[in-house]
C-alpha cells in the first residue's frame, strides 16, 4: 500500500503553482495524495513567509497538524516555501513539530525526503534539512491542478529584482529570472485542452517579464501569443509594475479580445517622498496620468490596486494624499495594508516608525471610503446585461454565483444570481442581468 501525502499550501497564487508541481512530483513517485492532513502519513506545509500575518498563519498551522501528528494520526510534517527558505536556520529548531525543512531549491527533492521519513525506524533519525541555492527552483515541469477546471494560474517568472525597501521578497526568492516563452505557451496550450477557460498570468513583476532574456519587456508580446490559443476565453494578468506599463501593452490591453480589461497595480503609495524611500518610482501626477491613459485607452478596464499606510516617516499630510488620491482615481477593487516592519528589510531599520494603531486606523480609513467606491461601482450596473463566469450553487442563498472579467478568483467578489428552469454548469458563461447587489456583490438573475 503506498503511503499518503497531503499538502497544505499559504499564501499566495505564485505560492500555489510550485505547490501543484510538489503534487505531480510526489504522484509520479507513487504516493497517494489526500486532501485531508489527518487522513495523510505525512503532510506538506507550503509556507508563506512575505508578512507577519502570513508567518504567523504558517506557524499556526504548523501546530496545528503537530497536534495531529501527537494523536498519532500523522507521521511527519514537513516545511516548504517562503517561511522555511527564510528562516531556514530556525524552522526544525523552534517548532518541534517539524521533522524537515527544504529551501525553494530543494522542492525538486521533495519525494525523496517524504520517502526517508516514512521509512522504519524514523523515530531514531535525525530532522532533515536541505536548503541549496533559491536559484535552484526549477521553473519547468508538470503539476497537478488544484483550482477548479477551468481556471488555472500561469507563473511566467520566479523571484524579484526590484529591491523595494519594505520587502523581502528578493531575499526569500532570489533574483529575477523568465520562463522562456514557448515553455510557456506550449503549457497554456496543454491547460487549453485540458478545459481551462480563464488563465491568469502571475509573476512578483509580470510586467518584467523578458527583460533578462530579451534586454526588453516582452510580456506584450507573450500575451499576444496566448491570446491565440483555441479554448481560452479569458486571460487575466496579476502584479503589474507602474513604471513597466509600457504603450505597447496598454495597446495590447485595448485590442486583444481575450485579454480581459482588469489591471492590478500594485502602487502602494502616491508621495514621491514616501515612494522614493520604498525604493519605487513616480508620484501622485505621474501615477494619474498613468491611470488616465489606462482608462482614455482601455474605457472599461477594472483597476486594482494596494496601497500601504504607516510606511516609516508617513506624515498626516502625506497620508492625506493618499486618501486624497484614492478618493479621486476611484479603484474599483482596492486592498490597503498597515506596514509590516520585516526584519532583514532596509525599511525595518528606517528612523520614525509609527504606532500601530496610527498605521491600522489609516488603512481603515482608506478601506471605509472604498466601501462606498465599490456601491457605486455595483449601482453602475443595474440594468445591465455582464457576462458571468459560473462558478458553483450556493444552497443557503439558493442562488448560483459566478465571476465577471471585473473580479480575479480569491481576491475580488461574485456575482450571485437566478436561473429559472435551468441549472447552469460550473465553467460555463452566462449573460446576467444585474438588479441589486449587496455588500458589494451584485445579484441579479439569468437573462433570456
Amino acid at each position: 500500500m503506498s503511503s499518503k501525502v497531503g499538502i497544505v499550501s499559504l499564501g499566495c497564487p505564485k505560492n500555489q503553482v510550485d505547490a501543484e508541481m510538489l503534487l505531480f512530483t510526489l504522484k509520479s513517485k507513487g504516493f497517494e495524495l489526500v486532501n485531508d492532513p489527518a487522513d495523510a502519513d505525512a503532510v506538506i506545509v507550503n509556507t508563506c513567509g512575505f508578512i507577519e500575518s502570513a508567518k504567523q498563519e504558517s506557524i499556526n498551522e504548523i501546530i496545528e497538524l503537530g497536534k495531529l501528528k501527537q494523536e498519532g494520526k500523522i507521521k511527519a510534517i514537513i516545511v516548504t516555501g517562503c517561511l522555511a527558505e527564510r528562516y531556514k536556520n530556525e524552522i526544525t529548531r523552534q517548532l518541534y513539530e517539524v521533522d524537515a525543512a527544504l529551501g525553494i531549491g530543494a522542492n525538486s527533492q521533495i519525494a525523496d525526503v517524504v520517502a526517508e521519513l516514512l521509512s522504519d525506524n524514523t523515530e531514531h533519525k535525525e530532522k532533515i534539512e536541505e536548503f541549496p541555492d533559491k536559484q535552484l527552483l526549477c521553473l519547468e515541469g508538470r503539476r497537478i491542478q488544484s483550482t477548479p477546471p477551468y481556471t488555472a494560474y500561469l507563473k511566467i517568472a520566479e523571484g524579484c529584482d526590484n529591491r523595494c525597501t519594505y520587502c523581502a521578497i528578493p531575499m526569500i526568492r532570489g533574483k529575477f529570472r523568465s520562463r522562456q516563452p514557448d515553455a510557456v505557451v506550449e503549457e497554456t496550450e496543454q491547460l487549453a485542452k485540458d478545459g481551462v477557460k480563464e488563465i491568469i498570468v502571475i509573476a512578483q513583476d509580470t510586467t518584467r517579464y523578458g527583460e533578462d532574456l530579451f534586454g526588453e519587456p516582452y510580456l506584450a508580446k507573450l500575451l499576444k501569443r496566448l491570446c491565440k490559443i483555441d479554448g481560452l476565453k479569458w486571460i487575466r494578468v496579476l502584479y503589474c509594475y507602474p513604471d513597466r506599463l509600457t504603450d505597447e501593452l496598454i495597446d495590447t490591453f485595448a485590442e486583444e479580445e481575450k485579454l480581459v480589461n482588469y489591471i492590478d497595480l500594485p502602487l502602494q503609495h502616491c508621495d514621491g517622498n514616501i515612494l522614493k524611500r520604498m525604493n519605487r518610482h513616480g508620484n501622485r501626477e505621474s501615477l494619474t496620468a498613468l491611470l488616465n491613459k489606462l482608462r482614455a485607452k482601455v474605457p472599461d478596464i477594472i483597476l486594482r490596486s494596494t496601497f500601504i499606510t504607516g510606511f516609516p516617516g508617513e506624515t498626516d499630510e502625506q497620508f492625506e494624499e493618499l486618501a486624497e488620491f484614492a478618493a479621486e482615481i476611484k479603484f474599483q477593487r482596492l486592498g490597503c495594508f498597515a506596514y509590516s516592519a520585516e526584519e532583514g528589510t532596509p525599511a525595518a531599520s528606517f528612523p520614525d516608525q509609527i504606532d500601530d494603531e496610527i498605521k491600522q486606523h489609516r488603512a481603515d480609513i482608506i478601506m471605509e471610503h472604498q466601501q462606498s467606491v465599490m456601491a457605486e461601482y455595483c449601482e453602475s450596473l443595474i440594468g445591465k446585461e455582464i457576462e458571468v463566469l459560473v462558478e458553483g450553487y450556493d444552497r443557503i442563498a439558493e442562488c448560483f454565483y459566478g465571476r465577471t472579467y471585473a473580479d480575479a478568483p480569491e481576491i475580488d467578489g461574485c456575482v450571485f444570481f437566478t436561473a429559472k428552469g435551468t441549472k447552469p454548469q460550473p465553467g460555463s458563461f452566462v449573460k446576467v442581468k444585474i438588479t441589486d447587489y449587496t455588500d458589494c456583490d451584485p445579484i441579479g438573475e439569468l437573462a433570456e
